[in-house]
Parts: structure tokens; sequence; C-alpha cells
């Protein structure tokens, strides 16, 4: 799984963008839709799994407090289940978000680039599903909603959750140390990584993988 920021006023807005896309969307084995109130359960009982929940931003450790996160319309909205077997087994985001920039080209950076995040049932892992998950993902982002660059962070100690940054071509752009507070007291260094749309359209040969 991987981390995702959290959300803010502004990312409605951003948010709104992902009804250009025709859901549901499949992938090979995969269908991918946007999260409905009925898949509260399903999405409960992933994440409060204590493999799953060590590294969440939030951990899923009391119902209500889950619910009400989840189901504020900003984080709601960018909310994705993935389905197989008209069973959800994970559920992601796609946070689309400005570009930095400075202040004389600002408009240009608008909603150019997107954040994502996942999170994959354990009992389902060693399948190949998340590393499907994501590309489907990625694929969104580029090739349907045309954004320029996707990123996405995770601890440095969630060994799955970069390699298969790396299975799907991304690059590791960010290595921070001790800069990032785990609800264990720890300090743990940071991962980020990146993909532009024109490494998407030409993915290194290597770019492959089970996950």
């Amino acid at each position: 799984m991987c981390l995702a920021q959290p959300v803010t006023r502004h990312d409605v807005e951003m948010a709104s963008r992902l009804d250009e896309i025709q859901w549901p969307v499949t992938t090979e084995r995969l269908l991918l839709r946007r999260a409905s109130d009925t898949d509260l359960d399903a999405i409960w009982s992933i994440r409060s799994t204590p493999k799953t929940s060590d590294w969440l931003t939030v951990a899923a450790d009391d119902r209500a407090g889950f619910e009400a996160d989840l189901l504020a319309p900003e984080r709601f909205e960018r909310t994705i289940v993935l389905v197989l077997d008209d069973v959800v087994i994970g559920d992601a985001t796609i946070s689309i978000q400005d570009a930095w920039s400075q202040a004389e080209v600002r408009d240009r950076a608008r909603g150019v680039e997107a954040e994502l995040g996942w999170v994959l049932d354990p009992a389902h892992g060693g399948h190949g599903y998340a590393t499907e998950a994501v590309r489907g993902l990625l694929r969104l982002c580029f090739d349907v909603l045309g954004l320029r660059r996707v990123v996405a962070n995770c601890f440095a100690d969630n060994t799955a959750s970069w390699r298969l940054m790396e299975r799907v071509g991304m690059r590791r752009e960010l290595h921070t140390i001790a800069d990032s507070l785990h609800r264990s007291g720890q300090w743990l260094d940071g991962l980020g990584y990146a993909m532009l749309a024109d490494e998407w359209r030409t993915p290194p040969a290597d770019a492959a993988g089970d996950g």
C-alpha cells in the first residue's frame, strides 16, 4: 500500500475531474470503479487488518472515525475500489493537484499532476493484482485525463510498496532521512516516486513483475 497526503477543500474541484472517466474501468482481471456507501464494510475490513493498517496515514481502528474520514466528500469522490469477481479486494485514490510553479505561469500548472495511493487486501497479495491496478490508474491519469506527471510516496520500510512503484516504471526521486513519524514512535525514512507522461508512453523494458 502507498501513502497519500491528507486532502483539503481545494481537492474537491480536482476530484470532480474523475467524472471525465467512463466508469467502471476494466484491466485484465480487475474492475475499477468509484466507491459507494455499499463498499464501506469491505474497505473497513481490508484497512483494519494489522498488516495493512501499519502503513496507513490514518489507522483504521475506530469504525466511526474511519467512516467520517472516508465519507468526507473531498476524500470519497477520489476513492476507487478494486474488484475481483464481484469482491472488493482493495481501494485506491487519484488525487489531482497543481504542480509547483512560479506566480507568472501558475495557470499552466493547475491540475496537471496526480498523487496515487492504494491498499490491497493481504489475502490477495502475490498475484499481481496491485501491480495491475496501479498500471490501470496510471493509464487513466495519462491516457484519459491527460496529466503530465504522477507521484506516489511511502515509508522506506514499506518495501512492497516501493518495489511495486519500480515495477510499473516509476522513478525514485526522493529519499528523506528520518523525516516521517510512524505511530510506533519511530522516525522513519520516506521515499517519493514519480512518472512523466513521456515515460509512461515509452516504459523501460524491465518494468514488469508481480505484486
